[in-house]
């Protein structure tokens, strides 16, 4: 991270307070993320810019050591004034005393001492770091029984990385970067602000080690593109509609031999015309006749992706009872099988011809007693 990185407000890039925790950062980057995505602002070089900086902003916020770096460096660089030219300021900036933050080893010098390690890096330090790529989010969009047995599923990504035209060197094809006549290669540079040296990413290869002499077209030397790929993804048996699945490995390449990000994967899953599910288990409304449910019977009930499964119906079973055939769910995650829930429902047929009334008749005067809603009343009058 350089100098002018720490100039960057990312918490008004992400729209979300100083105080803000991981969980709110991370909510935030996805929010924004989504929305100025290249995929769904295709064109758009506002939004591809946007998109660049939303992701500058949580790659930084998102690391508690580069976040505490960033608070610091900001807090402390926001006190500071240059002299003006002429002005006598050897040992003080803007009001501060330098050399007593820096000369007397006290808890402030090493503090700050310790904040500009961090930015600037000394000589005797690396000149980049490892940074670890951006987590990306995508959506998809399953069938409900690919969702119940798992699936893979191919995922079109838009992001930055790597320009394939000089595969990230920056230069134009058929030339080499150079090392930086500047720094010799390290990528920081000495400035002397009196009584003390300063080292800072040098300005001419702005801390690369390398500057671009035929710069790349594509990428106008960056070595950094917006690009598509497509992967596959499996995503596991038994996902839920609106569930998060997690890649590990295939979101934003990392930099300077840093991990890449993690891909995650919304997963939207479209409705059956017969099943639904409860957890583990399948939901199946059953069909019967006032006549199975009241003498009893045997019904073939559908199962999912699976031959039909014989149910005993005792007698007397009351409508919306439910019965339970395991083994016909969802995969759990111990490799067993949640169960197949079905629910009985009396249909009552629209048309009957004169025999089938007459048989309801003789039911009726059969049937006939105590009002069944007797109780029900009763106990409505008791208020």
């Amino acid at each position: 991270m350089s100098a002018k990185d720490y100039q960057k407000d990312y918490y008004k890039t992400l729209g979300v307070p100083k105080t803000s925790t991981a969980a709110e950062i991370k909510k935030a980057y996805h929010e924004l993320a989504r929305k100025y995505h290249p995929d769904a602002n295709k064109g758009s070089s506002d939004a591809e810019e946007r998109f660049k900086d939303i992701t500058e902003a949580y790659n930084v916020l998102s690391d508690e050591k580069q976040r505490k770096e960033y608070d610091e460096a900001r807090s402390m660089f926001g006190g500071f004034r240059r002299p003006a030219p002429g002005q006598p300021g050897t040992g003080g900036v803007g009001g501060f005393d330098l050399g007593d933050l820096f000369g007397s080893g006290g808890e402030s010098g090493e503090r700050l001492g310790d904040v500009l390690g961090g930015i600037f890096r000394g000589r005797t330090g690396p000149a980049t770091r490892a940074r670890r790529g951006a987590d990306v989010e995508t959506e998809t969009t399953l069938a409900f029984g690919d969702a119940i047995e798992g699936a893979t599923v191919s995922l079109r990504l838009t992001g930055e990385g790597p320009c394939p035209d000089c595969h990230g060197t920056g230069a134009k094809a058929g030339t080499v970067p150079k090392v930086c006549p500047d720094c010799q290669g390290t990528g920081q540079q000495s400035r002397n602000l009196g009584g003390f040296g300063l080292s800072e990413p040098c300005k001419t290869c702005r801390g690369r080690g390398l500057v671009v002499e035929d710069p790349c077209p594509s990428c106008s030397g960056s070595g950094r593109a917006m690009s598509s790929r497509t992967i596959q993804a499996r995503i596991p048996a038994g996902v839920a509609d609106g569930q998060r699945i997690r890649i590990p490995g295939k979101g934003v390449t990392g930099e300077h031999g840093g991990k890449s990000g993690d891909l995650f994967v919304r997963v939207h899953v479209t409705p059956h015309p017969v099943f639904g599910r409860n957890g583990e288990n399948l939901t199946v409304t059953v069909p019967v006749t006032i006549t199975e449910l009241a003498l009893g019977a045997e019904i073939k009930v559908p199962t999912h992706r699976g031959a039909a499964v014989t149910l005993r119906i005792p007698p007397g079973t009351p409508n919306g009872q439910v019965f339970r055939v395991p083994g016909r769910g969802v995969r759990r995650k111990d490799g067993n099988l949640g169960a197949l829930l079905a629910t009985v429902q009396v249909t009552v047929p629209q048309e009957l011809n004169s025999k089938a009334k007459s048989a309801l008749e003789d039911l009726r005067i059969a049937t006939a007693g105590a009002d069944p809603r007797e109780e029900l009343l009763r106990q409505a009058r008791q208020e």
